[in-house]
């Protein structure tokens, strides 16, 4: 329910009453992971999906009745093939929703951190006992938390730990454990849904092709930084849609800023000066992608001067360059696509290749996740 987080935020504000279907599991292909929500207010106001369209009625359906009767139920759909009427997922996948009215507890406060970008997990009970089912703690970075799911007293101590590390790791799925917080207890089945920061793209070079990136950066869910050492090009009235734009040497400013696992570097410059001392820097550090623009004659001559700093074959095979897939791409926006075509190929473990023919699965478990709020499933 994260990833509806400021809708649903402000209907708490609003004093709105409103029921909420999360996809807790999925399996074989399904249009939408752990952590998607859609909500459904008293007045009937519908925000968010599950499943693409393919069961959007029937979950509008069980969330007016969580607001009749007040109670969190778990609902599977799966591909309909013998009955044409029945509601189901034509992609051939099946979803497990958990659906449950939201009044008050812990909910607003895990709505208000999603919202602002405070790191937080929520934790929910998806299976187990019936009078636990859909009872929640938010979990903080330092292990500290609120709300009780009841049952026996370690369980809620286990529940926190267990969302504490899917908390550092910037992942949503589900985790088990005992009821009585042990590991041989009766199981339940608890989902937990990571919010983080957006996870950071840097562009180093302000060039026309940058402002394209950044766009794309922006709608895949990234806070985008510019980095260039001329202050003439790297101005807000060139980047307005920037989240920050900074004026240093590209490799200073990399080894002064913080990066993560989730953090994607794209280097525009193809200017030795600065590739070089920025990719001898770049490839020591664990982030998630790093691509480096020019043309094939530019990445030998960079890879040439890469290993005369230093730089070890394992590190260069790190480096995407020439960066982007191969669309064709001529103008700085398709240019600015095949880019982010690759980040996402990279981040969800696409090929990349059209899906027309192919025999290889169309929603991917990738290695890992970031973009937005919610983290990456289990």
């Amino acid at each position: 329910m994260l990833d509806i987080a400021e809708e649903l935020h402000r209907w708490v504000g609003q004093g709105r009453a409103f029921a909420v279907a999360t996809v807790v599991a999925v399996g074989g292909s399904a249009p939408r992971q752990p952590g998607a929500a859609l909500a459904v207010d008293s007045e009937g106001t519908a925000i968010g999906s599950v499943s693409g369209g393919c069961v959007e009625g029937a979950v509008y359906d069980l969330c007016v009745q969580a607001l009749e009767d007040g109670r969190t139920v778990v609902e599977r759909f799966g591909y309909s093939d013998e009955d044409a009427f029945a509601v189901g997922l034509t992609c051939g996948g099946v979803i497990d929703i958990l659906v449950t009215p939201v009044r008050g507890g812990v909910f607003p406060a895990a709505l208000g951190a999603a919202t602002t970008g405070e790191a937080a997990a929520l934790a929910r009970i998806v299976s187990g006992p019936e009078d636990l089912m859909g009872r929640a703690l938010l979990v903080r970075p330092d292990g500290s938390y609120e709300g009780k799911l009841g049952g026996h007293p370690e369980l809620d101590r286990t529940a926190a730990a267990e969302a504490r590390a899917m908390l550092d790791a910037g992942r949503t799925g589900t985790v088990e454990i005992g009821e009585d917080g042990s590991r041989c207890g009766q199981p339940l089945t608890l989902l937990v849904e990571s919010s983080v920061p957006a996870p950071r793209m840097i562009v180093f070079g302000a060039i026309d092709f940058a402002a394209a990136l950044v766009r794309v950066g922006k709608f895949l869910g990234y806070h985008v930084t510019v980095c260039d050492a001329r202050p003439v090009f790297a101005t807000p009235a060139r980047f307005p849609e920037a989240d920050e734009i900074v004026v240093a040497w590209p490799h200073r400013y990399l080894e002064s800023t913080e990066v993560d696992g989730r953090t994607v570097l794209c280097v525009l410059t193809h200017d030795a000066k600065f590739d070089v001392p920025l990719l001898h820097a770049a490839l020591k550090l664990p982030v998630a992608y790093i691509g480096a623009m020019g043309s094939r004659r530019t990445h030998e001559d960079r890879n040439k001067r890469l290993r005369e700093v230093g730089v070890t074959e394992l590190e260069l095979a790190r480096l995407r360059s020439p960066v982007g897939l191969d669309l064709g791409a001529r103008t700085p926006e398709e240019t600015a696509l095949s880019i982010g075509a690759e980040i996402v190929a990279n981040r969800r473990g696409g090929t990349g290749r059209s899906l027309t023919g192919a025999h290889t699965p169309i929603h991917h478990d990738g290695p890992g996740e970031p973009a937005g709020r919610i983290g990456s499933v289990a």
